[in-house]
């Protein structure tokens, strides 16, 4: 039994933002393995259902990304799923993926939330949004939306990471870091 969790922000004109890239994710996720529909559950919008045999259970936590730890405790202390067997989505440098067990949380308040929650003995899969490249705040590019250029290397990364989804679940993650960075 694994949980996809992918780090956003719930408002809808937070749909698009750089910021939501793992709501992006689990909306793939829900699309191409055809998982049950989203539920508000846990304090959030929970799906479920089974890649390759293994039981998934996949959330966008609506408790903002600051706070998505609260969301994440609740799902897994219910489920009683292993910290070990829970895999964030979230952001990095633009076209790039790296996905990694445990680990600090590099100043991300989402990630530090979950480190309070459940502990650092996760996975994350960070996917890349860019940063800003004049002296922009980073909160400030973060939560604007992708330009269309960007949408179209966005769709690619995410084709990537799906067809490459199997190597994640086994928690191959170094490999998984390498099929996806050089497709």
């Amino acid at each position: 039994m694994l949980l996809f969790v992918g780090l956003g922000n719930p408002t809808p004109d937070s749909e698009n933002n750089r910021h939501n890239i793992g709501f992006k994710m689990i909306d793939a996720l829900n699309q191409n393995f055809k998982l049950s529909k989203q539920k508000p559950k846990f304090k959030g919008l929970l799906t479920t259902g089974n890649i390759n045999e293994k039981k998934i259970y996949a959330i966008k936590p609506l408790t903002f990304m600051n706070n998505s730890g609260i969301c994440i405790r609740e799902l897994i202390e219910y489920f009683k799923i292993d910290a070990g067997d829970v895999i964030v989505f979230l952001d990095i440098e633009f076209g790039k993926i790296k996905a990694k067990f445990a680990g600090s949380s590099a100043g991300h308040n989402g990630i530090e939330s979950i480190d309070k929650f459940i502990g650092k003995d996760y996975s994350r899969v960070r996917i890349g949004i860019g940063r800003p490249k004049t002296k922009v705040n980073v909160s400030d590019h973060v939560l604007k939306d992708f330009d269309e250029d960007e949408m179209i290397q966005l769709e690619k990364i995410t084709s990537d990471i799906i067809n490459s989804i199997s190597i994640l679940i086994d928690k191959k993650l170094d490999l998984f870091s390498s099929t996806v960075n050089n497709k």
